[in-house]
């Protein structure tokens, strides 16, 4: 991820007020415009900071909410089966997926802060963001994904590569 703008080029008083915008609920708002972009620099620079996290420090180390195990345990309990280390668009946003993963994330509302914000998560976990390789989930999405990646290994390889290129 090369921008090294973000919500920086809004400046001080830009970002204040993207701040406090965020801050309201969704009624308050139409289809604006700008309000979607404010999101999607807002979940840009959460995709960016997470990025050079897992790049810097050795993903299996790392602690992403106050409630990693209870995520993780009730996460391979409830998708067994889910290949973390390649997604597939239908593993989150098929009609069968969306059932499986609704009283999934309801049960962190209250638990996990802002646990059905919209996140970007990457579909190959070896590789940067990207639009090929990029998802948009929830927040409790991305960190279910993410804290099994991290304690199975697969993010490893994006530790290893930015350290081999150091």
């Amino acid at each position: 991820m090369a921008s090294h703008e973000g919500l920086a080029a809004l400046g001080v008083e830009g970002a204040s007020a993207a701040a406090h915008a965020l801050s309201l609920p969704a009624e308050a708002y139409g289809n604006d415009p700008r309000l979607e972009v404010m999101w999607a620099m807002k979940a840009y620079n959460h995709a960016e900071v997470y990025f050079n996290l897992i790049s810097a420090v050795e993903p299996k180390f790392l602690k992403l909410t106050k409630v990693d195990d209870q995520l993780y345990s009730s996460f391979r309990e409830t998708f067994k089966e889910l290949d973390v280390k390649q997604l597939k668009e239908g593993d989150l946003k098929s009609d069968e997926a969306k059932e499986r993963w609704r009283p999934f994330c309801n049960q962190f509302e209250g638990i996990v802060e802002d646990f059905n914000y919209g996140t970007l998560l990457r579909l190959d976990c070896e590789k940067d963001y990207s639009e090929e390789n990029t998802i948009f989930a929830t927040r409790v999405q991305f960190f279910a994904v993410e804290i099994a990646r991290n304690r199975e290994g697969y993010n490893d390889a994006v530790f290893r590569s930015k350290r081999s290129k150091s």
